[in-house]
């Protein structure tokens, strides 16, 4: 699981460069497309249920399982989220970034690093003995101070020889309650994270997520491992 979780990162950071003002969505894809052919890797997305992709792109109030299209152009302002999954001999990985393009105002900035330090407040509370209680309301504090609404929607979930497996892992919750965390257990902790009303709604395509109030929402996500001594990041 390491592995993949090396390969999800080295497609992440290289999509990232590509994103600029300008660049379409699709480019994000077609750059993913080229290194994971390089590497002789599977993505872990494309034709799950149906996807039609190797990433997920979702810009701006898209919360999640974006498409990839030349249609939607990049610009300056902008926020896009990217989700990617990898399997290598059969373990996944699983992570996702919020990525600026150009320059962003203060308060996208701010929904960006609240978001990705709710994540790490999550990665905290992981270790033996501790519940997904806990992990979602490390989550749900940081964001909920902020003034900012965690999406219920959508959670993260466990992984390992399947992209998703028990058990759920919500991004919200009460200290104490929900499964206790042992070692060897590998969980995607994913929070999605909206500027205004959690509420989400699906477009008719099927697959794309909106922040209902048209809201920015970003999204950032890390494949974990329980070990006797706390987390273990695979995708770092």
């Amino acid at each position: 699981m390491r592995r993949a979780g090396k390969v999800v990162r080295e497609v992440l950071e290289l999509v990232r460069s590509v994103v600029k003002p300008g660049a379409t969505t699709l480019d994000l894809e077609n750059a993913a497309v080229v290194r994971l052919k390089e590497l002789g890797v599977k993505a872990a997305f494309k034709g799950y249920h149906g996807f039609p992709c190797v990433l997920c792109t979702s810009v701006n109030s898209e919360v999640v399982h974006g498409i990839p299209s030349a249609q939607r152009v990049l610009k300056s302002g902008d926020i896009v989220s990217v989700d990617f999954g990898a399997v290598v001999d059969g373990y996944f990985g699983d992570a996702a970034i919020t990525v600026p393009v150009g320059e962003i105002d203060d308060r996208a900035a701010r929904l960006l690093k609240v978001t990705e330090a709710s994540l790490h407040a999550g990665i905290a509370a992981v270790k033996p003995g501790a519940t997904l209680g806990d992990v979602g309301a490390a989550v749900q504090g940081v964001v909920e101070a902020e003034g900012f609404s965690v999406v219920r929607d959508f959670v993260g979930h466990g992984i390992g020889v399947h992209m998703h497996e028990d058990p759920q892992v919500p991004n919200f919750g009460m200290r104490g309650h929900g499964m206790k965390l042992k070692a060897g257990m590998v969980i995607a902790i994913e929070p999605m994270v909206n500027a205004g009303k959690p509420e989400v709604q699906v477009l008719g395509d099927g697959w794309t997520a909106v922040a209902s109030d048209g809201s920015m929402s970003a999204h950032f996500e890390h494949t974990v491992a329980v070990t006797p001594t706390g987390a273990r990041v695979l995708t770092e």
